[in-house]
Formats: structure tokens, sequence, C-alpha cells
């Protein structure tokens, strides 16, 4: 990434401006990142840093500004609440010499990070400092995907191209002049160590496979969907196959959400079910495995997805698991990136497909039955406690699950119990021979070896 020399420069050579630099990312994860590479920095210079972000205490981080730190990395949405309450530090935002925008592209995007518009309206008045230099940065910054035909056909409607991205960019941040721009990107815009594969299939097959990959090629893999729903049920369904997968998505308390990052960078062998908020910028050390469990909607996503494996001349996989409804955003990111949509089809011996069908099969009708029944427990105490507030008694039928019918609800209890001892007895039986379970090949070479054999 790091910023860090522009902005321990400027603070060596103003050292009488209370905030000097500024830095905004659009994740959490990514300013806590940012903040531990400035602050390593920071050690040998006497520099004090803050971090403003949301999801944690609003007193601690106003104590922090209470220091008077010289550098403040912040998420948009939490740097605007605390100006809002005009904390001291903050009121000459104006007159900082150094602004840097991380992720740029993702940060200005239509319908993202409203309280940035307001920031940078801000900041760009005509009191700002006329001396202040402002960078952006990402790895996809002169990356364009096209707009949809129908959009296309519209009055008004113009084509993107490189150069108009950047235009529009620099307009909505707010600088002046002609910038400078630095562009290191690769012709591929994936790394060179990145070994990209595929597998066509059904959209209820996708657990099969993922499943299969997990099984047969341990290591750290980092699955990535586009929804929170669809990251719960993942979740669900592989701890019932005896996978403990870690989670990061939005609606996670921050703590824990630091605290899984944290957990699968120190296992050698996890997986990490991730929304998009776990595509940009972490640097999360050897991730071997990028698994696509849908193809994300942009060439942007995809390329920042990917880019968590292969990092610093290391070797990594990304893998895309195309089903019918994912053949369109499939098309139109490897039209952008200008690749070859013949990518090599990922290896699956087939053999082993009936049992982890049979094991897929278990474990969904065991994570359904268990998903009921919390639902149904959650129901019953939400009006339990309804029905003390309102100081009323509860009829037996409002109840959901055991009390409104227990002679079923015994039932479906014993068959869940056999549900679960067969697929126990399934999982004790290894599904790969350990000569078997080994490091995914990275190298096309290698891959095309398999592939051959295999047929």
């Amino acid at each position: 990434v790091l910023k860090a020399p522009q902005l321990f420069a400027t603070c060596k050579a103003y050292p009488e401006r209370p905030l000097l630099g500024l830095v905004l990312t659009p994740t959490r994860e990514l300013a806590l990142q940012v903040k531990q590479h400035i602050d390593a920095v920071a050690r040998f210079t006497g520099i004090k840093t803050a971090i403003l972000v949301g999801g944690m205490s609003t007193q601690k981080q106003q104590r922090m500004l209470n220091r008077y730190p010289e550098i403040v990395i912040a998420t948009p949405g939490r740097l605007w609440e605390l100006i809002k309450e005009k904390h001291y530090h903050l009121r000459n935002l104006r007159q900082l010499r150094c602004l840097v925008v991380d992720e740029a592209d993702r940060m200005v995007e239509k319908g993202h990070f409203a309280e940035l518009s307001q920031l940078l309206e801000m900041l760009n008045d005509s009191q700002y400092n006329p001396k202040r230099q402002t960078l952006v940065f990402s790895a996809t910054l002169t990356l364009v995907h096209q707009a949809p035909a129908r959009i296309l056909h519209k009055k008004h409607t113009k084509k993107m191209d490189k150069t108009a991205k950047l235009d529009l960019l620099m307009q909505k941040i707010g600088m002046r002049g002609k910038p400078k721009v630095i562009d290191l990107t690769r012709n591929e815009a994936t790394a060179e160590t990145l070994t990209e594969t595929k597998i066509h299939c059904e959209t209820d097959e996708k657990d099969l496979y993922l499943y299969y990959f997990l099984m047969q090629y341990p290591g750290r893999s980092l699955v990535f969907a586009n929804s929170i729903s669809c990251i719960k049920r993942l979740s669900g369904l592989l701890k019932v196959l005896d996978i403990m997968p870690l989670t990061l998505h939005a609606c996670m308390h921050q703590k824990q959400r630091l605290r899984n990052l944290e957990q699968f960078a120190c296992l050698e062998d996890c997986v990490l079910l991730a929304t998009d908020v776990a595509a940009r910028g972490l640097d999360i050390p050897k991730v071997q495995h990028v698994i696509h469990y849908q193809v994300p909607r942009t060439s942007e996503i995809y390329v920042h997805r990917s880019g968590r494996t292969a990092r610093a001349t290391n070797e990594g996989l990304s893998l895309m698991l195309i089903g019918p409804e994912d053949v369109i955003n499939f098309k139109k990111i490897y039209k952008t990136l200008k690749k070859d949509e013949d990518i090599p089809l990922f290896p699956v011996q087939t053999k082993y497909m009936d049992v982890v069908k049979e094991r897929i099969r278990l474990a969904r009708l065991i994570e359904k039955s268990e998903y009921r029944n919390f639902q149904a427990c959650l129901h019953n105490s939400w009006i339990e406690q309804a029905a003390a507030a309102l100081e009323i008694e509860l009829e037996e039928d409002m109840y959901k699950g055991g009390k409104a019918d227990q002679q079923e609800e015994r039932r479906r209890q014993k068959q869940l119990k056999v549900l679960k001892k067969e697929l126990r007895h399934l999982l004790s039986q290894p599904l790969f021979t350990e000569s078997q379970k080994t490091k995914y090949p990275t190298h096309g070479r290698d891959l095309m070896q398999i592939c051959i054999v295999l047929e």
C-alpha cells in the first residue's frame, strides 16, 4: 500500500499543525491494517496516529482525538459523525497537508458512502489548503466495465473509457489541476502467479463442489458469496459437516470480525466465508485458495477478491463456481479483463461425487431441521417475554414446535437423531486417502497435466 512516506514527510515539514494527514478507507478492517503499517514506522518518528471506524466505542475514539494525532485513518461514516459532533481536533480538516483515499473507485461508487460526498464537499470548499497533496489508490482505478446495453441506448449516455473514468473520479474527489497518474496495472489485471479455474454446474450443485474442494485441498481458503444470507447458510451447512468455518460480513460486531480475521491469519488449515467486505485491501498472509461461490457482479470485485491470494510473488488459486445465473457475469468479467473465457476446468474426480452427494443431502436435512428448531426457540422466547410484559397467559397453540404438538415434535427429533447418526457414520469414513489430500498445484502446466491424467 503504503502511503506512510508522504504522510511522515508532511508531518516533519509542518510540525506546528495539529492534524496533517487523513487516510480514508471503505472498510474497518482495511483501516486497521493501514494503521498497523503506519504505526510500524511511527515508532521511529514519534508521530501519533488515531483510527476512527464504526463498530467501536465513540468515546474511546474521542479520547484518541484528544491526544492530537498528526495522522487519522478513518472510514467516512464515523469520521463524519465526529465532525458533526464538532470535536476540537477536527475543526481544521480543510487545512490538511495530505489526503489519501484508498480503494477510491469503490469509495465514490453511486449508492455507497453517502457521508463521503459530504466530507469531500467540506474538504474542497473555498477554505481548503491549496498546497494539499491528494493521493488516490486502487488496484482497479483504470479498469472499466461497460454499462448494460439498455442503459447505453439512452440519450446522453456515453461509453466509459479509462480516461473518462479517471476524470470522473478526480472530479468527485475534488482534485484540481492535472493529476499525475502512475499506472502499474498489468495487462492481465490479475497476478502472474494466480491460477484461474472454473467449474460449470447447476446452482444446487455448488455445495457439492465446494465441499469436495475443501476436503481434498486443505489450506487457507477464502470463500466469497454475494449475500450475507448465503454466507449464513453455508456456515450452518459446513458446521454440520464438521468443517468449522469462520465468517466475515457487515452485520457482525466489529470485535467478532477482527477476531475471525486474526484466527484465519493464524490457522494453516482454515475456511473463511465472506462477503465483499473482505475483498478489498486486506493483506492476509498465505491465502492459498479463493473460491467464488457466487461469481461477482463486476470485474473490479473479481480482481480484488482474487487478489487476496497470489500476493507478493506467492502462488494462489482462484476457482469460480459458475451456475446458470452466473454465466452473464462471468462473460462480462472476462470481456472487461480481455481474457480468454476458456480458462481451465477444475479437475474433479467423479468417482467420489456419489459419496459427496450423500453427505451433502444429509447435511442439508439436518441443517434445515436445526434452523427450524432455532427459529421456533426464538419465537417462543419472544412470545413468552411479550406475554410476561403484558401479564397475560399464553395458549398452547401460540407456541411453535414442541408445546403446540408434542407428538409431532418428538417424531421430528427422533428423525433428526437418525440423520445425525447416519451422517456421523459417513464422516467417520475418509473421503480421500491422506496421499490424495494435497496442496493444489498452482502452475498452469501442472493443472493441464492433472486434467490429462483424469481424462
